[in-house]
C-alpha cells in the first residue's frame, strides 16, 4: 500500500498506567473525548458498524513467527490462534494492522509461515516491521520485498478508509540495541506533506512498531524525535497511536491522542523496569494465554473517538 491510496480504503508513573490499562482486557471497553475516559459496553462496541459508514478493523501485533523458546515453545500455534479470534467474531471486520515483529528472525520461511497463518482470516493486511523483521543482511530487504511495495523509505506510507486517514510509520531502521526508535528526518517530512491540506475534523491513526511516547526509557521503549511527528498531529480532532513492541498493555492520553500499545500473541514482556532488562518473560503455562491477545478498533461515523477492545486468547 502506498500514500496515493491505490485501494481507496475510502505525573502519574509507568505502574499507575499499566495497572489502569488491565482491567481493558476483561473485556471493559473505554472511549477518550477531550481526555475523559467513559465505558462502552462489548454489546455497544460490536453493533455499532451497522450506522452507516462505520467500520472495525483488527490490530495483532509481536507475532515473532519462529519464535521456540521456553516462553512459547510454539509461537506459530498461538499466532493461529490469534487468527481463529478474529474469524469467530460476530462480524466482519474490514483489515487487519499488524504492528511488526511478524518474524523471530527475519527468515524467508519465518515470513512465509507468518503470511500463510494470516491470510486464513481473508482479510487484508496492513503490516509495518518491528526489529526483528530487519535482521537479514539486507537489513529489512526481506520485509520490503514482500510488504513494501509502493511505499517510501523505509516503508511508510497512509491510506484512507471510509474517511479516517491511516499512516504507517516506520521507527526501527538502524535500530540500536537498546536504544530507542527514530523515524528520521525524511520520515517526518513526509508526514508533514502527507497531512498537509487534511481538515483537522478527520479522525487520525497511526501505526508503528515501537511506542511513540516514552513508556521505559532505560529499555529503549520509545521513539526519540516522536515530538516532532506528533506536533503536525494535534491539530485534529481524534488521533489514535496504536504501537506494540513492549508485549503488554499500556494507554496515554494526551489532548486529542490517545496511544495505546497491544499484547503479543507470541510470549508477554515484563514491566518496564521490573527485572534486568526487556525480553520473553516466562510464566506458568496455563497463564500463557491470558497474557497474549488481539485488538478490536471501532470507528462510529459522528462519534470522534475510536473504541478499542483489548481481548486475551484465554478469553
Amino acid at each position: 500500500m502506498s500514500d496515493h491510496d491505490k485501494n481507496d480504503h475510502s505525573g502519574q508513573d509507568r505502574r499507575g498506567f499499566l495497572k489502569c490499562m488491565a482491567w481493558a482486557g476483561t473485556g471493559a471497553v473505554f472511549t477518550v473525548s477531550g481526555g475523559i475516559a467513559s465505558s462502552v459496553s462489548l454489546g455497544q462496541a460490536m453493533a455499532a458498524p451497522a450506522k452507516a459508514g462505520s467500520f472495525t478493523f483488527m490490530q495483532v501485533s509481536d507475532s515473532h513467527v519462529g519464535f521456540n523458546k521456553p516462553a512459547n515453545p510454539d509461537a506459530a500455534a498461538t499466532y493461529r490462534e490469534a487468527v481463529g479470534k478474529i474469524l469467530a467474531l460476530p462480524q466482519k471486520p474490514d483489515f487487519i494492522i499488524h504492528t511488526g515483529d511478524i518474524t523471530q528472525l527475519s527468515k524467508d520461511q519465518e515470513f512465509d509461515d507468518a503470511d500463510q497463518i494470516i491470510k486464513a482470516a481473508g482479510l487484508q493486511v496492513f503490516h509495518v516491521p518491528g526489529e526483528h523483521d530487519m535482521l537479514d543482511e539486507g537489513q529489512g530487504k526481506a520485509y520490503l520485498d514482500r510488504f513494501g511495495q509502493g511505499t517510501k523509505g523505509a516503508g511508510w506510507y497512509s491510506f484512507d478508509h471510509k474517511g479516517v486517514h491511516f499512516i504507517a510509520l516506520i521507527n526501527v531502521a538502524n535500530l540500536k540495541p537498546g536504544g530507542m526508535g527514530s523515524l528520521g528526518a525524511d520520515q517526518i517530512e513526509w508526514l508533514e506533506k502527507d497531512l498537509a491540506g487534511r481538515p483537522s475534523s478527520q479522525p487520525i491513526v497511526v501505526f508503528a512498531h515501537i511506542p511513540l511516547w516514552t513508556v521505559y526509557a532505560d529499555w529503549g521503549w520509545g521513539t526519540d524525535d516522536a515530538a516532532q511527528a506528533l506536533g503536525y498531529l494535534k491539530r485534529f480532532g481524534s488521533v489514535t497511536v496504536l504501537n506494540g513492541h513492549i508485549h503488554q498493555l499500556t494507554q496515554k492520553v494526551e489532548g486529542n491522542i490517545v496511544f495505546h500499545t497491544a499484547r503479543s500473541t507470541a510470549f508477554p514482556q515484563p514491566v518496564g523496569g521490573q527485572g534486568p532488562s526487556p525480553g520473553p518473560l516466562k510464566v506458568p503455562t496455563e497463564q500463557l494465554h491470558s497474557m497474549l491477545g488481539i485488538t478490536t478498533a471501532t470507528f462510529v461515523r459522528g462519534s470522534q473517538p475510536i473504541a478499542l477492545i483489548d481481548s486475551t486468547l484465554a478469553a
